[in-house]
């Protein structure tokens, strides 16, 4: 019985919290994100403004379009897509901000399967 009024606490308790999500702080600006992929660490530099995002990674940049659905999500469409897969937008939302960092969720839009990372700002 005690399990359960502790349970039902905690749940309490975690409902009321709520993340910090400044989204506005970074709509613009210079950001980096690294990822893992088969245990070899990639880093991509992008630079965003309202409407577009320039991306660099590997030497190679790839510019896509942005259209903000509020101040934490907005969809991403490549302008000059190679492939099939290119010209399928993605969705992004960014669930928590800290400092200069923040936490996204990506997918197609559509599916719903979604990755998760974060992404640190380096200039305004």
């Amino acid at each position: 019985m005690k399990k359960i009024f502790f349970a039902v606490g905690l749940v309490s308790l975690t409902s009321c919290y709520n993340q910090e999500r400044n989204c506005a702080d970074f709509k613009t600006g210079t950001f980096v994100f690294e990822q893992e992929i088969d245990g070899v660490k990639h880093s991509s530099t992008f630079v965003r403004n309202d409407s577009i995002e320039i991306e660099t990674y590997n030497g190679k940049k790839d510019t896509a379009s942005i259209r903000w659905i509020n101040d934490c999500e907005y969809v991403l469409e490549k302008l000059h897509p190679k492939n099939m897969q290119e010209k399928k937008a993605v969705h992004m939302k960014i669930l928590s901000t800290s400092g200069d960092e923040y936490k996204f969720e990506y997918g197609i839009v559509g599916s719903k399967t979604k990755e998760k990372g974060t992404i640190k700002k380096t200039s305004s």
